[in-house]
């Protein structure tokens, strides 16, 4: 029995939620109108009939070309090209599986997509390899002729890959076996999560996990304690399975790795990240250091403020006692992020609008669902896509600014095109916490009231130190993990002990860690998806300290500039682009003058809480 292809996206109504009100799901048509539209498989055969073209073509001559810039240019534009239609039908295929997991057809689809692709990228394999191939001298030669010149970071960054690049044969084997190695764990960690469900005490139905993970937020400290408890019961349930592709997906990296010739266990992350480990290292320092006088002081004055000795770590996101509950419609969360960055830039406020006029965003809690909130590049040809789980509170309309920030980055550096435009992680998120600290600025300029504003001064500490902090912690617990696995295979009860000796360093005495909480680390996406990805959120959050800094101090020509900087995508060291701020990221003092405006916000409410 052959099952009905979903409707085309351009079809789905916007969704109406009594408190929220109408709310988008994105339409997808720019990409394709639907599953069986004919031009996904036009696109399919396109991409293989190319590929087999440039193999053809070019396979084991690259070297012998060399310096001729002009041929070499034909031959990178060609491949780029073909990276940007390769990458719509990916990205068409993931959306369309992040909107509903649970739907077979999606998830087939997407398989059968991504193994495609997969076959296309290994008979490309050869490209890359053979341009690393050239000698440096005639590479110069080649990049200094007018149609190549403007790809000269391109290569840079491919020369940086040389050391750790196998040769042609296990290169394929490599990706190849992704399908059924790397990327199978990480569709089976998707589905299983996206399937669970969370017998939650006082609930008419079991729940799924963003909605149960909401619980921890909530007024109500018995509906926290109930959530909590729901989440630890399932995640217990199911520690086995996360147990074994935790072990999994540790021990195919730590081959890679070796094989490649990586060291550190972030080694490959760093590269990628193009940034150097003495600059993460820095940062991990600094904000370890910072512990005491950031969360640990922070969760201490907060279980006063709740009458408690110490905070439940349910209670770690509660909202404060005389806090304002209430729910914020679509309409006004949109109002309210545009016109915070209208204040900044008019360009970027209108960017920004793009995403709710055209349907770019998908913002609706549903069942399947992908859970959490990302923005997709896309390709450069197309445009980026916001993916929402909107469920009204304030925290959701910073994370709509977040994420609208990613989507007006990519749009700005899509011109770049797609093999300069993707930024580095470590730089992907500077506009995203950029416009986060417009919006909450804008919203507490507004705030008249004392409780609401110590509200949301409290509520953005806890943003940042979820970004600052924990993501650090995320990194300490990740780096932990990987280097122990590297000695043999962990057990539940490792790994648990593990997340817990981080936990308590990170989050301090204030906190009583009750039963349930150490298989917490069982549902962070990114360990699994993306190893090591978490510190670049503590990197970007104390870089947009320091430039929010500049901007309120009237640095010269700063808009500009920070216009310059989005623009640049990943065409530019971050040294090159923090340079025109006057900032030097290897300098430890960087990082702590970003955390300095934490520790400032929380002086103010110790400060506020003196004069009370």
């Amino acid at each position: 029995m052959t099952t009905a292809p979903p409707a085309p996206a351009a079809a789905v109504p916007p969704t109406t939620d009594s408190n929220l009100g109408p709310m988008p799901e994105w339409n997808l048509a720019d990409l394709y109108a639907a599953i069986d539209a004919p031009e996904v498989k036009r696109d399919l055969d396109a991409a293989a009939a190319e590929a087999t073209r440039l193999e053809a073509t070019y396979q084991g001559k690259l070297a012998a070309i060399g310096g001729d810039g002009a041929e070499l240019a034909k031959v990178i534009e060609a491949y780029e090209a073909l990276s940007d239609l390769m990458g719509k039908l990916g990205s068409y295929a993931g959306l369309l599986y992040a909107a509903d997991q649970s739907d077979p057809v999606r998830a087939k689809f997407y398989g059968d997509v991504s193994e495609q692709l997969t076959r296309i990228y290994t008979d490309l394999i050869f490209l890359e390899l053979e341009l690393n191939q050239i000698d440096d001298a005639s590479l110069d030669r080649a990049i200094a002729h007018k149609d190549l010149a403007r790809y000269k970071p391109w290569f840079d960054d491919l020369r940086k890959e040389k050391p750790y690049q196998l040769d042609e044969k296990l290169e394929r084997l490599f990706t190849e076996k992704g399908q059924t190695s790397r990327g199978a764990f990480n569709r089976l960690f998707s589905e299983t999560m996206t399937g669970l469900r969370f017998n939650v005490a006082g609930e008419a139905e079991p729940l799924t996990l963003e909605p149960t993970l909401n619980l921890l937020s909530n007024a109500d400290g018995k509906k926290r304690q109930a959530g909590a408890e729901a989440l630890a019961k399932v995640f217990g349930d199911n520690i086995r399975l996360f147990t074994l592709i935790t072990n999994t997906l540790a021990k195919d990296k730590e081959i890679s790795d070796r094989w490649r010739g990586f060291k550190d266990v972030a080694d490959s992350r760093h590269l990628g990240n193009r940034v150097e480990a003495p600059v993460v290292d820095a940062l991990v320092a600094s904000v370890r250091a910072a512990y005491p006088r950031l969360s640990h002081r922070y969760y201490a004055m907060k279980a006063k403020w709740l009458g408690m000795d110490k905070l439940n770590h349910w209670d770690r996101n509660a909202p404060l006692p005389d806090k304002p509950e209430r729910v914020i419609p679509w309409a006004e969360a949109q109002d309210m992020v545009l016109t915070a960055y209208k204040g900044f830039a008019p360009e970027m406020a209108g960017i920004a609008k793009d995403f709710f006029d055209k349907r770019w965003i998908d913002a609706p809690v549903r069942p399947g669902k992908s859970p959490g909130a990302f923005s997709a590049s896309t390709v450069p040809s197309v445009h980026p896509y916001v993916m929402m789980n909107y469920q009204g509170k304030v925290r959701d309309v910073m994370t709509l600014a977040h994420e609208l920030g990613h989507g007006v980055h990519q749009v700005l550096a899509a011109k770049q095109g797609p093999l300069l435009a993707p930024t580095p992680l470590t730089l992907a998120e500077t506009a995203s916490v950029f416009g986060e600290m417009l919006t909450f600025r804008k919203l507490l300029a507004e705030t008249t009231s004392p409780k609401e504003r110590k509200a949301m001064l409290a509520g953005k500490v806890e943003d940042m130190l979820n970004t600052v902090v924990r993501q650090i912690a995320f990194y300490t617990f990740e780096r932990k993990v990987h280097e122990a696995r590297r000695q043999g295979e962990l057990t539940a009860d490792q790994l648990n002990g593990i997340w817990m000796d981080v936990q308590r360093e990170s989050l301090g005495p204030a906190i009583d860690f009750k039963p349930g909480y150490e298989v917490f680390w069982t549902y962070i996406p990114h360990f699994i998806n993306s190893p090591f990805y978490v510190y670049a959120y503590a990197f970007g959050d104390c870089l947009v300290n320091s430039l929010y800094g500049l901007y309120q101090e009237s640095h010269p020509h700063f808009i500009e500039k920070y216009f310059e900087m989005l623009k640049a995508g990943g065409s530019k060291h971050h040294s090159e682009l923090l340079a025109p701020f006057g900032l030097d990221a290897r300098d430890p003092e960087f990082w702590n003058k970003g955390l300095r405006v934490l520790e400032g916000m929380i002086d103010e409410l110790e400060r506020e809480e003196r004069v009370g």
